[in-house]
């Protein structure tokens, strides 16, 4: 593989690449159909009748970490995809290095497709490389499995000195690949694979719909920036269920256009935390809504339930959002809105137009390293509605929690530590 070109090419050229991704936000509602996947269980894995083997190996890969095998996993995938009958796409031990791909559908088999990864897929090290602006995507595609307990390795330590902070940007912005990229996919299980490193987001689902992310470990250091692990948008059913993410930005991160996303058994940190947001900063964004986060910890993160939106910009909204059973060891800010994002402490910008309502917090209990452990920093033009507060225990070393609440009037409940705004 080529050697890394300079960084003020590769700016530039994820700069054009993403600029249209920055103002081309899906607006549209992604078809839902059926569930093929509701009601099963998920956790066994068998070979559907007739249903062959179709291993990379056969075209050419070889698993020594040092060999292309972009072309053969290309493929493979062809074989798999594009040809009739029941065909499965097999990674077998060893480690496969491989360049950006396109995995797209739609594909011409009866059932939904298999990825079985049991080896180590590792990213070229080469920025360059990576035209399309992500590592492995896949588009177009009703019905897929990815599974096997392997191993996705963005080896993205050398390009974390390029990231740019799309989210504070105006500008066109080199956001860096994601590791696995799903585009207008419907009925999706990625279930009990790790992903390593990536030079970007973990996993990115948009405009998607019936997707299940199950048993997963997304792990990087807390030190890599923009390394999101699971990040939603435009996309409706989702369930995040009995994950693990360590990682270096938000855990889980869901922007406009996420609905019906359901978040239970999640253990995340280091990282950012659980993020609604930003929102607001596009025009014409759709609303997130119907969103159920349960039965979670939060270890060491900066960040623990955040709502985010930009002051000064576009309207949008986030309502019917639930937090419940969530325990919480040294999260900086346990409970936040913030719909004064990235503005001076006294913000003097023209208060956000995203409306925020029927929000509830429940049974959030742990320790805090930040005196306000509770935070809600509501729009003056559109207050929050609805906030509900009950069962909340949030220790601040021997120091007693704080409150503060501004245009919101939160309804509480049972205990309330810290106590109760004013």
């Amino acid at each position: 593989m080529a050697i890394a070109k300079s960084a003020t090419i590769l700016i530039l050229f994820f700069a054009l690449a993403n600029y249209v991704n920055a103002g081309d936000i899906s607006r549209v509602r992604p078809p839902v159909g059926q569930d093929i996947f509701g009601g099963r269980n998920h956790a066994k894995d068998v070979l559907l009748p007739g249903e062959k083997i179709v291993n990379v190996l056969s075209f050419g890969a070889k698993g020594d970490g040092v060999t292309d095998c972009t072309q053969a996993f290309m493929s493979t995938w062809q074989a798999v995809c594009k040809q009739q009958g029941q065909n499965r796409f097999y990674v077998p031990p060893g480690r496969y290095l491989v360049s950006s791909m396109f995995f797209m559908g739609p594909c011409l088999a009866p059932h939904p497709v298999t990825i079985q990864v049991e080896g180590t897929v590792l990213a070229s090290t080469d920025i360059s490389e990576f035209e399309n602006s992500e590592w492995l995507m896949f588009e177009h595609i009703n019905g897929l499995k990815i599974i096997g307990g392997g191993t996705f390795d963005g080896q993205g330590q050398d390009s974390w000195k390029y990231t740019e902070n799309c989210e504070t940007s105006n500008q066109a912005c080199a956001r860096n690949p994601s590791s696995l990229f799903f585009a207008e996919v419907q009925n999706v299980i990625i279930s009990n694979i790790k992903s390593l490193n990536p030079k970007g987001f973990h996993i990115f689902v948009t405009k998607s719909s019936n997707v299940r992310l199950r048993r997963l470990k997304l792990i990087a250091p807390e030190t890599s920036p923009n390394t999101d692990g699971i990040h939603i948008s435009s996309s409706v059913n989702v369930i995040v269920a009995r994950n693990t993410i360590q990682t270096g930005d938000d855990c889980i991160s869901m922007i406009q256009g996420s609905e019906n996303v359901f978040i239970n058994r999640l253990r995340c940190g280091p990282g950012h935390g659980i993020s609604i947001g930003s929102l607001g900063k596009y025009p014409n964004e759709r609303e997130v809504k119907g969103i159920s986060i349960k039965n979670s910890q939060l270890i060491g993160t900066t960040n623990g339930l955040r709502i985010k939106t930009w002051p000064d910009k576009y309207g949008g909204g986030a309502s019917e959002i639930s937090f419940s059973n969530i325990n919480m060891t040294n999260v900086k800010n346990p409970i936040i809105i913030d719909q004064e994002y990235e503005c001076d402490d006294v913000c003097k910008k023209k208060p956000s137009l995203v409306r925020i309502a029927d929000i509830h917090f429940a049974n959030v209990r742990g320790t805090t390293i930040s005196p306000i452990a509770v935070d809600m920093r509501c729009s003056k033009t559109y207050p929050c509605m609805g906030v509900t507060i009950r069962d909340i225990d949030l220790k601040f070393g021997n120091a007693p929690s704080q409150a503060r609440c501004v245009n919101v009037k939160p309804i509480y409940g049972g205990m309330q530590n810290p106590p109760a705004c004013p």
